[in-house]
């Protein structure tokens, strides 16, 4: 494992009331780690800047009773932490101004390390680590409106670190002179090579994996995605059964019908249950009766904060049953109760297993994002004269069903408005030589070739001079037509994608081989929808044929 390096004070004084102030070492770090978040959208969030405080003026009043001190910082709204903002922001500049043989020589000592510690042997092969850096201590920043946002992450020691090596490998040397690892362990029936608890959600592990493109995820991404095609054979079977409970006497059969309807059909995580001081996230199983709104005959309203406290929020019409059942379930209870008070996700995935061979709640998951983006596919209505750009555009919107059905979602980026001010300032400029260049053609075609000025772009070099020869004028106009087209594309795509995430469903959810085979089906280079680290993580899907189906 790679430690961060310890923290160096840089000295730069925060103000307090429009006075300066030094800060100590440990509350300067703190101070530091806040000042980086200043322009981000993370300073909207009212608990972000009450837990960042909180352990700040812990650490002030500890030093001030050290010393015999009084602390006077005690109000966050007189802080002012632009100093340390300006700072780092020129720390920044000076990192992207560093010159060639500077940045050529961090290179080398990157690789250097990377062959040191980014390596394993397994099973005799040498096999590539996905991390092996440590995460170095700052402010926890969550997703959403993560209650613990703004909470400051402590330094991860190696007596934290928990390393899983064979019986007879040499334990690698602790790199930090006077600390020992805190546990070796030999478990060959996991696939972590280190493990250490998360400093701020105490039950949560953090682990040192193989690479993506390594044997053995490769292996269980095969496996994963074979077991969703598999549940193709027996969906008609499984979702007739749980038609059928739905109308069960029992009342925990059908509470787990209907718990099985919203998974399959709404893509809802199973969801498990947590600590207290954990973030209020929930999935399917572990529903409250405040998370869903019923209005006759069949709509409800799902609102509640999933996975990574990404908001879910969704209208739907059910089967009359399910809506029927929902209302059972509620009654009597108020809004905190569980709706599903009879499930957990252990029974669910229990009985599923019975119903076939390796299926969980997540395999519904994996199985509806697969066959919705193959649908999707399917009823896009492409044609050869399309450019790639047309052809992907497709393929995204396609793509974007499946992170509306998963939820993943975004926040609008802040570059967004200006990106596509830049793309609008782009199609303007490439209007106005066409235009030119239409007036030139016109003259030409009358024999009156006007006298052409030199003319320079952005970076001082001299533009191109207009052709004399009408076919020439003709073929440049018409490759203007296509970066006009090209980039009225670009914005459509990012208009329509800005609040969600292509990435998470594409990796996890998605069976590869789909795209792969669209791509070979309609002569679109696979680069263009995997980059070089998936196509190294799913090098076992890039041989499909172009008829493969899901």
């Amino acid at each position: 494992m790679v430690f961060p390096p310890p923290y160096q004070p840089h000295g730069v004084q925060m103000q307090y009331n429009g006075k300066n102030v030094t800060l100590p070492p440990k509350a300067e770090e703190l101070a530091t780690y806040y000042a980086q978040y200043t322009e981000t959208d993370h300073f909207t969030k009212p608990q972000f800047h009450e837990n960042f405080f909180n352990k700040f003026v812990k650490i002030l009043k500890k030093d001030a009773k050290k010393n015999d001190t009084k602390n006077e910082i005690t109000d966050l709204k007189k802080c002012n932490f632009k100093p340390i903002h300006t700072y780092l922001m020129n720390k920044k500049e000076e990192k992207k101004n560093k010159t060639a043989e500077e940045k050529d020589k961090e290179k080398k000592e990157k690789a250097i390390i990377q062959e040191k510690h980014g390596w394993a042997l397994v099973d005799g092969h040498k096999q590539k680590l996905g991390n092996y850096m440590v995460e170095p201590p700052g402010l926890f920043l969550g997703r959403g409106d993560h209650p613990k946002a703004g909470t400051p992450k402590k330094r991860v020691m190696p007596e934290d670190i928990t390393l899983n090596l064979s019986q007879d490998a040499p334990v690698p040397e602790c790199p930090i002179p006077g600390h020992k690892w805190g546990e070796i362990v030999h478990d060959d029936s996991v696939a972590w090579l280190a493990t250490w608890k998360d400093k701020v959600n105490k039950d949560a592990v953090k682990y040192v994996w193989l690479a993506a493109s390594s044997r053995v995820k490769g292996q269980s991404d095969i496996k994963k995605f074979s077991t969703a095609q598999n549940l193709k054979k027996h969906i008609v079977e499984i979702r007739g059964a749980y038609m059928q409970e739905l109308k069960d006497d029992e009342l925990k059969i059908k509470q787990r019908a209907t718990a099985l309807w919203i998974i399959d059909h709404l893509a809802l995580r199973a969801g498990n249950e947590k600590d207290e001081d954990q973030a209020d996230t929930v999935g399917c199983c572990s529903l409250r009766v405040e998370h869903i709104k019923l209005t006759p005959p069949t709509q409800v309203e799902f609102d509640f904060l999933g996975k990574d406290s990404m908001r879910y929020n969704n209208t739907v019409q059910v089967d009359k049953q399910v809506f029927k059942n929902l209302k059972l379930f509620q009654k009597d209870k108020d809004g905190k109760d569980d709706l599903f008070d009879e499930l957990n996700t252990t029974y669910v995935n229990t009985h599923l297993k019975s119903q076939m061979d390796g299926l969980t709640a997540k395999v519904f998951r994996t199985y509806n994002a697969s066959i919705t983006l193959e649908k999707e596919l399917a009823n896009m209505e492409l044609s050869d004269d399309m450019s790639v750009e047309e052809k992907m555009l497709m393929y995204n919107r396609a793509n974007r069903e499946v992170a509306i059905l998963c939820n993943h979602q975004r926040t609008v980026s802040k570059s967004h408005d200006a990106s596509m001010g830049k793309l609008d300032d782009q199609i303007t400029g490439i209007k106005d030589q066409q235009e030119k260049l239409t007036k030139h053609l016109k003259a030409v075609k009358k024999g009156k070739i006007p006298e052409q000025k030199d003319e320079f772009d952005d970076k001082g070099k001299k533009k191109k001079k207009m052709p004399g020869d009408p076919d020439k004028i003709k073929k440049e106009i018409e490759k203007l037509e296509q970066r006009i087209a090209k980039f009225n594309t670009k914005k459509t795509e990012r208009e329509d994608l800005k609040t969600v995430s292509l990435t998470t469903s594409k990796i996890n959810y998605i069976d590869p081989r789909i795209s792969v085979a669209w791509a070979k089906k309609n002569n679109v280079p696979i680069e263009k929808i995997f980059t070089k680290t998936l196509r190294d993580k799913f090098p076992w899907a890039m041989d499909v044929d172009e008829d493969w189906t899901f």
